[in-house]
């Protein structure tokens, strides 16, 4: 009798905020991360009822930056849309950095904030944040994709709809709805019949005429370089089949290097911020391997948004008109207007094309070298000592066993001794740079992740969590600093409450690093980067989390990721590094000097 009960009060409450949860449920997404509210109740009271059958349950935040970052790792891992909430008022403030993130690297994502009653608009109600007080529709306008106020319950569903298919269009992006608390709470009619392929569907237009005139272009060109961003996704393994046919050497963006074999005999490093300067050898030509080498004909950049990062600072050994800029979204094509061409479809069936054109076209020709090869000559036999043919930076600070541990040697260290299928997340800093030129894998599924669009500082905290919360069946490992976090530290405690075996890796070393040795390299004045020293393993097991200290590499290479990966709980490793090691970032810092006398000259301050 009180099961039926039961059933008879969860039909009588279903509500607009039960509807949202339905949509939830019917896309298979299976979490919902945020930090409740007075406002938001309703939401998680429908998630409550929800989780009581098995359905999507709410991950409780410490911050509502800290809930978007997770509902991005959430993504990464799944490939589902992230979902966060908040309240009103500070709530929803608080989950803007979160969400603009999620906008600069195109993550598709539902954001969700309450707002008070309508009959309490305008009438100083607390956190009112209606269009008459602290206008927060009007500040999520510039960093999502879809941005709208559900001013009655007949809207509900279809700006929900709305808001689903914009955050899935390209380029991908997340999607506002602020819901008054009495919309959420009005009764709602149940059950829906979603549609998910309608609603999550890409729509790709390719331009075959220009898909024509590229295979021209590469039937007529000597010498193809391939520069990869991180838009290639999954269709890395179609482009690798297209580089390996024509024997091109390629490069890949910072962010891009995760969908890279970085062992790969063709693979000439990372161009751009903490980059190689094989890479930039490649893309303008020159002493390579014994060699004078010329620049490459075409120069093909996929899935590239071409920012100051992925680009060495807008550089003109990729940024001129050699270049053929190939995309599946039109926005990025702003950023190379002196290209030699823009080429606009789905990526993976542009290759496809390539490969089946190139393959064809060796075939009718008699066997001879490929004719990419003068380039960079004959691949070298001697590779460096991370394993590939890269131009390494300070080899023999891999092997050093100093104390405090090189960050040369951490990295090279981890290479080799993270498992095959370990979930890297790099939080900005000095770790971008000590990742981006000595992290290597050879892992094409995209494991290693970084976020430099936004560059927000605890981004890889919250991440990894959420990221482990959609597949805890991995290992997954934060590389932060110790000033990242020092801002995000208490997320780690959601891993803990969540049981997620998340590792968290913090280069201590009381220093804002990028800060310090900005400071330094750039000729600035020496403020504001020194950290307090902190143990950051005692500040974790005071938080109920595992902490260890490393102070030497023999400690570093004792430790096991896959056995802690199989915890039923998150690591804190405060690794000890020397701060004075200069990470190789100059050409952000060149540029930084660039903005500083630019503005000397103009007499303006900057």
């Amino acid at each position: 009798m009180s099961d039926v009960l039961t059933a008879r009060q969860e039909v009588a409450r279903t509500t607009y905020a039960d509807l949202i949860v339905e949509y939830l449920r019917q896309l298979d997404i299976h979490y919902v991360f945020g930090v409740p509210g007075g406002a938001i109740e309703p939401l998680y009271d429908a998630l409550a009822r929800s989780a009581r059958q098995g359905g999507p349950r709410a991950v409780i935040a410490r911050h509502e930056a800290g809930a978007a970052f997770m509902a991005e790792g959430y993504y990464n891992e799944t490939g589902k849309m992230g979902v966060v909430c908040s309240t009103t008022g500070p709530g929803a403030t608080n989950l803007i950095t979160g969400v603009s993130s999620a906008y600069s690297e195109n993550t598709p994502m539902l954001v969700i904030t309450a707002q008070t009653a309508l009959p309490k608009f305008g009438r100083r109600a607390l956190q009112d944040s209606s269009c008459t007080a602290i206008d927060t529709v009007g500040m999520f306008r510039h960093c999502t994709r879809f941005n709208t106020l559900v001013s009655h319950p007949d809207q509900m569903e279809s700006k929900l709809i709305s808001a689903i298919m914009a955050a899935h269009r390209i380029p991908h992006g997340p999607s506002h709805i602020s819901i008054p608390s009495d919309v959420l709470s009005a009764p709602a009619n149940l059950p829906l019949n979603v549609r998910p392929k309608v609603l999550l569907q890409d729509f790709v237009l390719s331009d075959e005429e220009s898909i024509q005139d590229l295979c021209t272009a590469i039937d007529q060109a000597e010498r193809v370089a391939v520069y990869l961003g991180n838009g290639v996704g999954t269709a890395s393994a179609t482009i690798m089949e297209f580089i390996e046919t024509l024997r091109a050497p390629f490069v890949a963006g910072p962010m891009g290097k995760r969908w890279v074999n970085e062992l790969h005999p063709q693979y000439c490093g990372v161009y751009g911020f903490g980059g190689h300067a094989s890479a930039h050898t490649v893309l303008r030509g020159g002493l390579r391997g014994g060699k004078t080498s010329p620049p490459p004909d075409l120069i093909l950049a996929v899935g590239a948004m071409l920012g100051e990062l992925d680009t060495g600072g807008w550089h003109d050994d990729l940024l001129n008109s050699r270049l053929v800029h190939i995309d599946n979204s039109v926005e990025h094509f702003t950023r190379s207007p002196m290209a030699k061409m823009h080429v606009c479809g789905d990526i993976a069936a542009i290759f496809r094309r390539l490969t089946e054109r190139a393959k064809r076209l060796q075939q009718q020709q008699p066997k001879t070298e490929a004719s990419n090869l003068p380039i960079t000559g004959k691949p070298r036999k001697s590779l460096n000592i991370l394993g590939n043919r890269v131009a390494i930076r300070d080899q023999e600070m891999c092997l050093s066993d100093a104390s405090p541990i090189k960050p040369q040697r951490l990295m090279y260290q981890l290479s080799h001794q993270l498992p095959a299928d370990t979930r890297i997340y790099i939080d900005a800093g000095n770790a971008w740079a000590w990742a981006t030129h000595y992290l290597m894998r050879e892992d094409v599924l995209g494991y290693y992740r970084i976020a430099m669009a936004f560059g927000v500082m605890g981004w890889a905290i919250g991440a990894a969590v959420g990221s482990a919360r959609g597949n805890a069946q991995h290992p997954t490992l934060c590389i932060t600093g110790d000033g990242s976090y020092l801002m995000s530290a208490q997320e780690i405690t959601v891993a803990a409450q969540e049981k997620l075996p998340v590792i968290f890796m913090v280069l201590n070393d009381s220093a804002l690093g990028m800060v310090y040795h900005g400071q330094r390299l750039g000729g600035a004045e020496a403020i504001g980067w020194e950290l307090n020293r902190v143990n950051y393993a005692a500040m974790a097991e005071a938080m109920g989390v595992d902490g260890l200290v490393i102070e030497h590499p023999n400690e570093l290479q004792s430790i096991d990721f896959a056995q802690l990966g199989r915890k039923n709980g998150p690591t804190l490793l405060d690794v000890r590094i020397d701060r004075n090691e200069v990470p190789p970032m100059g050409d952000r810092v060149q540029e930084l000097k660039k903005q500083r006398a630019a503005g000397t000259t103009e007499g303006g301050v900057l």
